[in-house]
């Protein structure tokens, strides 16, 4: 007898014919001979429309009481797919994030997880029930509740894989594994068969949404297999494991795009020791994240360098420089948005030199510039406007011999885009 974590995020649960359609997959899995926990995400977009109507009572939205609202989104699903797996015969029990042992670090939005106590899942399991998890939620040991920030039912799941031991953690979504790209714009991107965890944490930290970074941090910590597969179709899912088997004559393993990019310049800033220091010091101190740092030459002893930060920073970050203007001299600063940041990742591409020259001339010849460049031994990331992003992960796409002739499959087999 196996044991799996079976996570289902929103989509898949998001009314009560899928949720039932949730429940006969899990039973199944369970008529199979194997111990099923089930962490599951809120309903469709219970998260979004409860943050809605938190903003018409209060435009502040207090942390605590957030965490409060939003960790109902995640009852409510657990205690309806409980109730829909005992229709069918099953025994079934639902637990908070709580009362399944999680307790994370005091901090409300963006916990993480501190421990598992999951006695009460394991006991659960031993009387023979399905048992139920809520994900994205947990407890501080003074008893606060709090919740790990968007993608945190991934994270559970992992996390919980990890505590009781495991043999496999299942995310289940609406596409059937793990794509070359995002499969809604390419329509021929190539379904990958395995993914090592340092590939696919590459891809998740550059914007592919099919996992969280953080679970798949956590499945590499604790060694657990990954395996992502469709919701709404029975099709083989992609593996996610320490080391992948690279497939004959591909390089490049994905590409990944985000649009939550701004870029920000500061220009004619003294050249003396300690400038990067005290103005990077200043921005994580805010904890605004900086992805790219690129530094132009000097001249009259002034210089020039340009920073990325989340399109979502980019007020706090200029209210921060504004504030260093008075004891850090510099002649202006710039931002710019409607920017993305477009990666190619694979692990074989630190054995393969012209990759990098192939992406830069793929992107030229769509005629966009290149702003910004960051790499490492498995990705390169060009910083490009962003009203061509489509066009240039086509292109690319099929420069680096991803395209197949096979049609993704999104949503289901008879749903294809």
């Amino acid at each position: 007898m196996s044991l799996y974590v079976m996570k289902f995020g929103g989509s898949s649960v998001g009314d009560t014919e899928r949720m039932k359609r949730v429940a006969g997959r899990v039973v199944e899995k369970a008529d199979e001979g194997h111990q099923c926990v089930v962490v599951v995400s809120a309903m469709g977009d219970t998260t979004d429309d409860l943050i809605d109507q938190a903003k018409l009572l209060n435009s502040e939205l207090p942390a605590r009481e957030m965490d409060m609202l939003l960790t109902t989104g995640e009852q409510i699903s657990i205690s309806l797919l409980s109730m829909a797996i005992q229709a069918l015969g099953r025994k079934a029990i639902s637990f908070t994030g709580w009362q399944a042992g999680f307790r994370t670090e005091p901090v409300h939005g963006k916990a993480r997880i501190n421990n598992i106590h999951p006695e009460r899942v394991n006991e659960a399991l031993a009387e023979g029930n399905i048992v139920i998890v809520a994900g994205f939620q947990g407890m501080t040991v003074d008893g606060e509740i709090t919740t790990l920030g968007r993608g945190g039912s991934d994270t559970t799941a992992v996390a919980l894989a990890a505590a009781i031991k495991a043999d496999a953690c299942e995310i289940y979504t609406d596409v059937d594994g793990i794509y070359s790209t995002d499969p809604r714009i390419v329509k021929v991107a190539r379904k990958l068969k395995e993914i090592s965890y340092d590939e696919m944490l590459e891809l998740a930290n550059l914007g592919a949404a099919v996992l969280h970074p953080r679970a798949v941090e956590y499945a590499k910590h604790s060694g657990v297999p990954l395996i992502v597969r469709s919701s709404f179709n029975h099709n083989e899912g992609t593996v996610v494991k320490e080391e992948a088997a690279m497939e004959q004559g591909v390089v490049v393993s994905g590409i990944a795009y985000d649009k939550n990019v701004a870029r920000i310049s500061i220009l004619g800033v003294p050249d003396v020791p300690g400038v990067l220091a005290e103005v990077f010091g200043a921005l994580a101190s805010e904890q605004i994240d900086v992805d790219i740092i690129v530094q132009s030459g000097v001249m009259d002893g002034k210089a020039d360098f340009s920073f990325s930060v989340a399109l979502s920073d980019r007020e706090n970050a200029l209210r921060v420089l504004e504030g260093l203007h008075s004891r850090l001299p510099y002649r202006e600063v710039t931002s710019e948005d409607n920017l993305v940041k477009v990666s190619i990742v694979g692990a074989g591409m630190v054995s393969h030199p012209g990759v990098a020259a192939k992406m830069f001339q793929v992107i030229s010849s769509e005629g966009v510039s290149i702003k910004m460049v960051s790499t490492s031994e498995i990705k390169v990331s060009c910083v490009i406007d962003g009203d061509k992003l489509h066009d240039v992960i086509k292109a690319l796409h099929t420069a680096y011999d991803l395209d197949t002739a096979e049609q993704a499959v999104v949503g289901g087999p008879q749903v294809r885009r």
